[in-house]
């Protein structure tokens, strides 16, 4: 199993040691930064699964690190470690965005648990997240009807959004025009194939430069989507 990976901000050299040393002897994998600027611009290298942070940190200090953190990630779990025990710094990092905040000297048992109790509720969280689809150089995101990439960015209505889903969960198989209707209406009736037809010429455009990609009408019978 792949170590979960942390990305660790601290200035003194005794504790960042000290406290590295004891989660990667607990299988994390540990990335030490002793200043902010280059925390963030690790940061922004990616695969990472929770950030520590101490507060009062060279060229940039912790409540300003989390900022940019969270410009960037909204959902990354981050965990202050500060000398500082007032309760408006308290305050003022959760309401930066921080998860929890220790009051250094801290228990590394306090820690482990901590950083266990945000990374089950970080990986519940993505495991509830509806996944996204591959659609050529498109990635489709179903829950919010668009289809997109770096450059483009396409809305699609709610039932476009519906088939396109159903013909991804069904790739190359032979879907049937009644099926469809009913799939998506609840009902077969003419006004709604030819709304059907619509849908479908408008998905056939989106995805009509893309290798290996068609929506084959299948006459008399109904339409297959073929990714090859």
């Amino acid at each position: 199993m792949t170590p979960f990976k942390i990305l660790y901000a601290e200035d003194d050299e005794t504790l960042a040691f000290l406290t590295k040393d004891n989660l990667e002897q607990h299988g994390y994998e540990v990335t030490h930064c002793c200043d902010g600027n280059l925390c963030l611009e690790t940061f922004k290298k990616g695969g990472f699964d929770i950030c520590i942070f101490d507060i009062m940190l060279p060229k940039m200090d912790g409540f300003e690190l989390a900022t940019e953190v969270r410009k960037r990630n909204a959902d990354i779990p981050i965990i202050f470690l500060s000398a500082k025990t007032l309760k408006e710094d308290r305050i003022k990092g959760l309401r930066l965005g921080a998860d929890d905040y220790l009051v250094k000297p801290f228990s590394i048992e306090e820690l482990l648990l901590k950083i266990e109790i945000f990374l089950k509720r970080s990986q519940k969280n993505k495991a509830l997240e509806k996944p996204l689809y591959s659609v050529g150089k498109y990635a489709f995101d179903p829950a919010n009807f668009i289809v997109f990439n770096d450059d483009e960015k396409i809305s699609l209505t709610q039932r476009e959004s519906e088939l396109l889903k159903l013909f991804l969960d069904n790739q190359n198989v032979v879907l049937k025009r009644e099926a469809i209707l009913k799939s998506l209406w609840g009902d077969d009736d003419y006004f709604m194939g030819r709304s059907l037809d619509v849908f479908i010429s408008r998905l056939r455009k989106i995805v009509a430069n893309e290798k290996g990609i068609t929506i084959e009408n299948l006459h008399g019978i109904g339409f297959r989507f073929k990714c090859e």
